[in-house]
């Protein structure tokens, strides 16, 4: 092999660290379950209770929302804070409706408050 088909170390860790990324980001994007933090949705485990849904959010940048299984066993409307995510928050707000909805597995979206300059597209299921 020739000294020009070598790789320096600084070129091999470049390379490596695009590989991994690459292979992170197809693993996240590949996932066939529109709940963007698996694990805590209707069947339990992670960090939600059994039956809570949580909302995946466009242009997420640390936000979290969840609707939980008593808010749905209600059956009634709901105004949800999103978790701080760099230093702000955003509410959404779910008619009776659209919280049976997600009850029943549908799919709903909803925008959030605008803050910080922008919102996001909240989607249950």
């Amino acid at each position: 092999m020739s000294d020009e088909n070598l790789l320096t170390r600084r070129e091999f860790t470049a390379e490596w660290v695009l590989a991994v990324l690459a292979g992170a980001t197809i693993t996240i994007s590949g996932c066939g379950d529109d709940n963007d933090n698996p694990g805590t949705g209707p069947s339990g485990g992670g960090g939600g209770q059994s039956g809570d849904e949580v909302g995946a959010i466009s242009a997420n940048h640390g936000h979290t929302v969840t609707v939980t299984a008593a808010q749905i066993t209600a059956g009634s409307a709901v105004t949800a804070t999103l978790t701080t995510g760099n230093g702000h928050t955003h509410t959404i707000s779910l008619t009776a409706a659209q919280v049976v909805a997600i009850g029943q597995n549908q799919r709903v979206s909803v925008t959030s408050t605008t803050d910080a300059g922008h919102n996001h597209e909240v989607t249950f299921n």
